[in-house]
């Protein structure tokens, strides 16, 4: 079984991008992530041809989520509780014998920004409503979560440690998740690699290797014990025929 996460960096500017990559890699269930675009203008009929069905929590222009699976899906939340004012940020649902959550946390700005708290205020309920609704086995979470769980997860740690996706606050947030139940995929299958899944489009980033991982695929222990591989999908941050990537890579997760 395969599950993937992915911030695609705007659906309708990236959908052929997305198909293309639906046709080569063929997941099973995959979250999406800043679709910016809203639920009436989700290309549902593009994904139905492709073999998915999809469930959706877009907003136009901004933040937007949704699930895509090659079974039937139901929703079970959309939007996490309480934080509505920082848009459309988590949808839930349960299909191919998971309950799968894509979500897409705040990016915070910077540490001194009035957003970064608002940031934090967010994990926080994230962990809550984990607790009360997320650990329903097997569960996995999947997204962008704008943090780096740990010192390997940053090209330059001594450079950006205490700055943001690199702070105290963000990682004890990540680690109440972990307290939860939830394990980091990537990190099960690789303990000590150093590999990215966001570059930043300007200065050669990408090829200079100055990256982060903030895409995370989390799951249960149940989830954990049929966990073969993850691997970070970096050719899907090239182009492809031309078309521009977006400045997130794939995340793949392979199950038993």
């Amino acid at each position: 079984m395969r599950i993937a996460t992915w911030n695609v960096n705007g659906l309708r500017a990236r959908l052929e991008f997305v198909l293309r990559w639906l046709a080569e890699r063929e997941p099973d269930v995959v979250g999406l992530q800043e679709l910016k675009v809203a639920d009436e203008q989700f290309p549902q009929e593009a994904l139905r041809r492709a073999g998915y069905q999809v469930a959706t929590h877009g907003q136009a222009g901004w933040n937007g989520v949704a699930i895509a699976s090659r079974e039937p899906i139901e929703i079970v939340t959309r939007g996490l509780p309480g934080q509505e004012a920082l848009g459309s940020r988590l949808v839930t649902a349960r299909t191919a014998g998971l309950t799968f959550t894509s979500l897409y946390c705040p990016n915070g700005k910077s540490v001194e920004h009035p957003d970064f708290p608002a940031k934090l205020t967010w994990l926080d309920a994230l962990a809550r409503h984990l607790a009360e609704h997320g650990t329903e086995a097997p569960a996995i979470v999947g997204g962008d979560f704008n943090l780096c769980p740990a010192a390997l997860d940053s090209w330059s740690e001594a450079a950006l440690c205490g700055e943001l996706f690199h702070t105290t606050a963000e990682r004890e947030r990540f680690a109440a998740l972990e307290r939860l139940g939830f394990r980091d995929l990537f990190r099960a299958a690789h303990p000590d690699l150093r590999a990215f899944s966001w570059w930043d489009y300007r200065g050669g980033a990408f090829h200079q290797g100055r990256g982060l991982r903030i895409d995370l695929v989390l799951g249960t222990p149940d989830v954990v014990r049929r966990l073969r591989s993850a691997a970070i999908d970096r050719e899907y941050r090239k182009k492809q025929d031309g078309r521009i990537p977006s400045d997130h890579a794939p995340v793949i997760v392979e199950l038993e």
